[in-house]
């Protein structure tokens, strides 16, 4: 049984990244159908590169907090508008307690919009602007297709929104332990 709870606990891990993943891919490919210009920015290949450069580098120094706050993506509108994006994928739309240290230096350094993908309910797609928060600690968000900037038009928005119904949705239906 131990075993067993050692798996489901690496299994979970690993299912929350790849579901992160996917979320980012799909946000990806929304704002690039739209029109807009999308870079892969985010600290994790950043990150990758300096540790096999530099193996003592600290990653809770001020330059590795800078690091680790490096949002994910870089958007380019037709406009010429840019802005930086974090994506958080959580699967009922609510953030983690230790997210809002993450978003306070986000904002702080990069005055990176937030984009969180839900499989919950819809819309599947909302994003915040810094603060993130209102005067009362309150997560403060609106759908993405409200975002004019990025150009998103209802018919390509809804694409979007069946890809998380596909892929991501079906994740919540509870597995029973036998069926491992």
């Amino acid at each position: 049984m131990v075993e067993l709870e050692g798996i489901m606990k690496n299994n979970n891990y690993s299912e929350g990244l790849l579901k992160g993943r996917i979320a980012e891919s799909l946000f990806e490919e929304l704002l690039k159908k739209s029109g807009n210009k999308v870079y892969r920015f985010g600290y994790e290949a950043i990150l990758q590169n300096l540790t096999q450069i530099q193996k003592n580098f600290d990653v809770e120094s001020e330059t590795g907090c800078r690091i680790r706050a490096i949002p994910d993506f870089v958007v380019v509108n037709n406009d010429g508008v840019t802005d930086f994006i974090e994506v958080k994928f959580r699967w009922n739309g609510k953030l983690h307690e230790k997210d809002h240290q993450r978003l306070k230096r986000i904002r702080e350094y990069w005055q990176a919009k937030l984009v969180i993908v839900n499989c919950f309910e819809k819309p599947y797609f909302n994003f915040s602007n810094p603060p993130y928060f209102d005067g009362e600690d309150r997560f403060s968000y609106k759908p993405i297709i409200e975002e004019s900037s990025w150009n998103i038009k209802e018919r390509c928005y809804g694409e979007y929104e069946a890809l998380v119904e596909k892929y991501l949705k079906p994740t919540l239906i509870p597995k029973k332990l036998g069926d491992f």
